[in-house]
């Protein structure tokens, strides 16, 4: 029994730390527009206009391609039996999955 009995557990702290602090950060923003003097009603219309209506698309195209990297990583990894091509197209792939939601989503922006 080596380190494998602390993974569920560090994972459900660093679970537990990533939402509580996402819950603190949250109503410490609602807590600075409420000092600023804003309504409700322009607390509203600030939280619609912060959301990014291509969130779903960059992600989409992201997890494609680092599925893409994963795939053909295995693929040349299982032919070439160098495993340095799995991480490699992976970080290459998503790197290259990241430009092109930018440019996928500047394109529609535009329009």
């Amino acid at each position: 029994m080596h380190g494998e009995f602390f993974i569920p557990i560090i994972m459900f702290l660093v679970i537990g730390v990533i939402w509580v602090s996402f819950i603190y950060f949250k109503s410490k923003e609602k807590q600075l527009m409420i000092e600023k003097g804003l309504s409700y009603d322009q607390m509203m219309e600030f939280f619609k206009t912060k959301r990014d209506p291509f969130l779903m698309l960059k992600i989409g195209i992201v997890t494609l391609f680092f599925g893409v990297g994963l795939g053909v990583g295995l693929l040349i990894e299982r032919f070439t039996y160098v495993e340095e091509w799995i991480p490699f197209l992976i970080i290459s792939m998503t790197g290259l999955g990241f430009v092109v939601a930018f440019l996928v989503t500047r394109k529609l922006e535009s329009k």
